[in-house]
């Protein structure tokens, strides 16, 4: 499997700038190498495996166009964007991007993870974590991965 870049306004490992945390929730700009021939659609994972509960999703978005390379800071939360791109639900159950807000005094992980599928899936925007990547199974042509963090 091809691996992509991940680039953000954070350095991979570095702290997560307050403007794409709980204090602004905007969601940040990500930027990813180029897919490989077959892309059909792409899709944007983050969740952070150091909450108190357990792994905890900050953003569920999914059938992306294939030439799609960036995302710009403060994507709407809304179901569907302009694109046709899809948003399901994080673990606030709610559409869209929701910023890190970890409890106070331990620095938390946060995973961005992009995908390129060979396929466009079937989901709405009632879809978690897991309706993604049980949809993604056997049609990931390339991942990538960056990580920023945050403590309060």
């Amino acid at each position: 499997m091809m691996e992509l870049t991940v680039l953000s306004a954070f350095m991979m490992g570095a702290v997560i700038p307050p403007d794409y945390t709980c204090d602004q929730g905007i969601s940040p700009p990500l930027e990813w190498s180029a897919v490989p021939e077959g892309t059909r659609s792409i899709a944007v994972l983050c969740d952070d495996p150091d909450a108190p509960a357990g792994d905890w999703v900050h953003w569920v978005l999914f059938n992306l166009p294939p030439d799609t390379h960036r995302l710009e800071p403060g994507i709407p939360a809304i179901p569907t964007l302009p694109d046709g791109a899809i948003q399901g639900m994080n673990d606030y159950e709610e559409i869209g991007y929701t910023g890190p807000c970890p409890p106070h005094g331990k620095k938390h992980r946060y995973y961005f993870k992009v995908f390129a599928l060979d396929t466009r899936l079937k989901l709405t925007s009632a879809a978690q974590k897991k309706d993604l990547l049980r949809a993604m199974k056997g049609h990931i042509l390339a991942q990538g991965t960056l990580m920023g963090t945050f403590e309060r």
